[in-house]
């Protein structure tokens, strides 16, 4: 038979919370951050598919807006 065990859940103490920012700190110092130059690359690309969408949506807007005039409005 196994026992059910209820666990005591205190408090974050202050050395709990010192721990985890000192943890964060020394993961966020593994990070391997991509250079400039393709941050930047990437950025471009990302800023004209977004501006390729706004383009293709604005104009299936402009046809369906035509197309509801056409077969609603006489």
């Amino acid at each position: 038979m196994a026992v059910n065990e209820k666990k005591q859940v205190s408090e974050p103490s202050s050395k709990g919370l010192g721990k985890f920012f000192k943890e964060i700190k020394a993961e966020t110092k593994r990070i391997t951050w991509p250079p400039k130059n393709e941050t930047k690359k990437s950025t471009i690309i990302v800023l004209f598919f977004c501006a390729i969408s706004a383009i293709m949506i604005g104009l299936m807007d402009y046809g369906f807006q035509g197309l509801y005039k056409l077969i609603f409005t006489k």
